[in-house]
């Protein structure tokens, strides 16, 4: 049988190593609060806090300037996704010369984009407008629907337009949630919420009636001017001493 031999290890031969993963370090996440971690306030707590918001504004007011429900309507849907300010500065012309359904349609889509071309969205706004005011009048007798479902149906008009609408023209006590209300809603826990629909509900459950008819306005204005997205000026804030939010800056 033959011999057979093997050849020894050179000295010093590398030893093959196992190729370690690669560790990508995850950047830190910003910590979240959960919407259970800021507690909802009592009912006396939510009295308290619209009671300070009537004490210091009695009458607040919309800042979309309108002469009459179907301008207000044109206005709210004209917002969407842009500033009050900004509308306003457009519709001060337009309103002079199309404050009706029929006025309206008379301009035109083609002429009513001049007026509105400053507002982002101005061609699809411009359509919607003038689709709304052909069906104000042809099922609506040239008025604005009271009910959420009708001017739901309207063309550019949604739920914040309609609560809008109703609480602003006719005195319904309804809450448009916007993101300056979903906020504050959320920050202060009076409405915790994932969507505005829940913020809006929740808001509508816990707000005693006394305060319903102004109640959009106080928290709108307070989002706007006081408990801002990024910086909230909570050193001025009304409500800062009943306000759970833990990154208060008070």
């Amino acid at each position: 049988m033959a011999k057979i031999t093997r050849k020894p290890a050179p000295r010093n031969a590398p030893v093959p190593k196992k190729k370690a993963k690669a560790i990508v370090a995850k950047p830190n996440a910003p910590a979240k609060k959960t919407l259970k971690a800021i507690k909802r306030r009592t009912p006396a707590e939510v009295h308290e806090v619209f009671s300070r918001f009537r004490k210091a504004n009695p009458e607040p007011k919309g800042e979309l300037e309108h002469v009459n429900p179907f301008t207000l309507l044109v206005a709210v849907v004209l917002s969407a996704q842009a500033t009050d300010a900004g509308v306003n500065k457009a519709t001060r012309a337009l309103f002079e010369i199309a404050d009706t359904p029929q006025r309206m349609l008379d301009l035109g889509e083609e002429r009513l984009r001049e007026y509105i071309k400053t507002i982002g969205l101005y061609r699809t706004k411009a359509r919607n407008v003038i689709a709304l005011s052909a069906k104000v009048l042809s099922e609506f007798g040239g008025e604005v629907p009271r009910t959420r479902a009708e001017i739901e149906s309207l063309p550019g008009a949604g739920r914040k337009t309609a609560n809008v609408v109703l609480n602003m023209a006719f005195g319904e006590h309804t809450m448009a949630v916007d993101t300056h209300v979903f906020r504050v809603g959320n920050r202060t826990g009076l409405a915790p919420g994932k969507t505005p629909l829940e913020v809006e509900l929740g808001l509508e459950k816990v707000i005693p009636a006394e305060f319903m008819l102004h109640a959009h306005h106080w928290l709108i204005l307070h989002g706007r001017y006081t408990c801002l997205a990024r910086k909230p000026r909570c050193e001025v804030c009304l409500i800062n001493d009943l306000c759970r939010w833990p990154e208060k800056t008070i």
